[in-house]
Parts: structure tokens; C-alpha cells; sequence
């Protein structure tokens, strides 16, 4: 049996995980470097968007299956960050929202969804359940993938206004928001990670876990390229009332 890393070397390899991280598709390469269309953009923000709301469905999933209040405590402000509060215009999905309209999309586009391929469904669909199914400590480690979105947003925020003047820079509130939450939010699930995975073979369960929430980003991005790059949507989105026919 072998022994198991120190916490140190556990939080290395899962740091190390970010060179898969999809800052490095080539779809997310090529928004930061400014070579998207406005289409391509709109397709992004469009799909992104069911990916946003159903953060705090997981986040509830991983509450319903913690069995600790002080977790769950901390953990509960995740889905006040994404929800928001009975202030008008709060919560990240509003903010998501008025991304959507800064890049030229109406609110009722986004919401209802029209833009959403089955691909970016079938992927968060996939990591909503993994967090219903799986136990807490599991679904919580699934969310380190935010070890790594500070950079994704700091990047945006740094090359979006440059690349793409178009856009209105009241709708990157989102991004500028998540650069302290996230950071908040990788402090506790790195704990949780870091106390419950004590095991050798615990740690390379937690280094499989971290693996899958990579791979769902990287698969919706994957779907997306099809679609918006390749122009190889799938049936349902060839219509009237797609992106792509415009």
C-alpha cells in the first residue's frame, strides 16, 4: 500500500491539474486573443448561462447530502453568490444576465434557453448528478476547478475590452464579482479536500474527481467549437431562431 502525500503534496498535485484547465481550449484561446466573432461570443454567453444557473442546484445538492451545519453554513453563501438576495439586481446569474445583453442578446433568448446545445446540456446535466449522487466531501472537491478561475477572469477582464469594444464593460460585473468569490470559495473546498482525503487512494480519488469537473468545462467548450467554429450544430439548433442562422 503506499503512503499517502503530505497535505502539501496532495495541494500540489491538485494545483497541477490546472494545465487541463479550459483556459486552454482553443475556443477560449481564441476569445481571449480577440479572434471571435460576435456570433461566436454570443454563442459562449448563451450556453454559459445554463451552466450558471444550475451552480447553486449543485451547490443545493451538496447541502442536502451534508449531514454538518457548519459546513453547510459556509457553504450556503455559494448559492446566495449565484441566487442573489431580494435586493433588485443582485446574485451572479442577474449578472451573467446582463452580460448576455452587453454582447447583444435579449434576456428572453438566454432564459429560455433556445441557444443551449445538447452537448453543454448533457455535460451539466452530468455534474449535477454527480454532486446529487455522490457524497458531500466528493460533490465539494468536484468545485475545485475554482482553484483556477481567478486567472480565467482576471484574462477576461484584461483582454475583452481591448479585443471586443463592442461590448457594453458594464456586463463584466460578473467577472469582476467572481475574482473574490472564487478565491473565498477555493479556501473552504481546498480544506474539506485537503481533511477528508487522507488515504493514497483517497487522494487519487479526489485527483479523479477534480479530472471529471475539468472535463465537463473542456466538453462544453468542445460542443460549442462544433457548433459556432465548425458550424456543425446538431439538428435541433438548425433553425430560424438559431445564432447560427444569423
Amino acid at each position: 500500500m503506499l503512503s499517502p502525500w503530505s497535505s502539501q503534496e496532495f495541494e500540489q498535485k491538485l494545483r497541477a491539474k490546472g494545465s487541463l484547465y479550459h483556459i486552454y481550449h482553443p475556443l477560449h484561446v481564441a476569445m481571449n486573443d480577440g479572434k471571435c466573432s460576435q456570433t461566436q461570443i454570443q454563442g459562449w454567453v448563451a450556453n454559459r448561462y445554463y451552466y450558471q444557473i444550475n451552480i447553486p442546484i449543485k451547490d443545493a445538492a451538496i447541502l442536502a447530502n451534508c449531514d454538518q451545519p457548519d459546513i453547510r453554513r459556509e457553504w450556503l453563501q455559494r448559492i446566495i453568490d449565484h441566487d442573489g438576495t431580494v435586493e433588485e439586481g443582485s446574485g451572479g446569474i442577474e449578472a451573467w444576465l446582463r452580460l448576455a445583453e452587453a454582447v447583444g442578446l435579449s434576456r428572453e433568448e438566454v432564459i429560455d434557453q433556445r441557444h443551449v446545445l445538447p452537448g453543454v446540456r448533457f455535460a451539466v446535466d452530468a455534474y449535477v448528478n454527480f454532486a446529487r449522487r455522490a457524497s458531500w466531501q466528493e460533490a465539494a472537491c468536484s468545485s475545485l476547478t475554482e482553484l483556477f478561475a481567478p486567472t480565467i477572469h482576471q484574462q477576461r477582464l484584461d483582454t475583452w475590452p481591448q479585443h471586443y469594444p463592442w461590448i457594453d464593460t458594464n456586463g463584466y460585473q460578473y467577472f469582476r464579482t467572481r475574482l473574490s468569490e472564487a478565491r473565498r470559495d477555493v479556501a473552504h473546498g481546498l480544506t474539506i479536500t485537503l481533511q477528508h482525503f487522507e488515504t493514497r487512494e483517497q487522494q487519487e480519488q479526489a485527483l479523479d474527481i477534480l479530472q471529471f469537473k475539468l472535463d465537463i468545462l473542456w466538453s462544453m467548450l468542445d460542443a460549442m467549437q462544433l457548433a459556432y467554429v465548425y458550424d456543425e450544430a446538431p439538428f435541433h439548433s438548425c433553425s430560424d431562431t438559431n445564432l447560427l442562422s444569423g
